[in-house]
């Protein structure tokens, strides 16, 4: 599987809150923004990326880090066949993009994701 980029999600209580903190002192910008998440990125290399979350808008659980690739369907269908929970099942999601989620074997929530195009 090609990995495009790993982003940490950064649990919060207000996804609106402390934007300033990541562009003034981070010097990155805000690449995208919803009422529950709000994405960053280094200007200069858009695969730096770390979100804020304060809960998914349609998963069970949120998600600790997010693994962008364009093998979504393939990755899911590996993660069946190994047996691996999901905790969220492959979906067609109304922001664009294709995801699920598993858990890892130390408990952490993965979210596996692909943007459509």
């Amino acid at each position: 599987m090609v990995v495009h980029r790993i982003v940490p999600n950064l649990k919060v209580a207000d996804v609106a809150a402390g934007h300033e903190f990541y562009e003034r002192v981070l010097g990155l910008e805000k690449s995208f923004g919803m009422d529950w998440i709000t994405g960053f990125w280094s200007p200069d290399n858009h695969t730096a990326q770390l979100s804020l979350i304060s809960r998914d808008a349609t998963a069970p659980e949120d998600s600790a880090v997010s693994v962008g690739t364009s093998e979504v369907d393939e990755a899911y269908a590996r993660a069946r066949r190994m047996g691996v929970e999901i905790v969220h099942p492959l979906t067609d999601e109304p922001w664009g993009v294709r995801r699920f989620f598993v858990r890892d074997p130390h408990g952490h929530v993965i979210n596996v994701v692909s943007h459509r195009d």
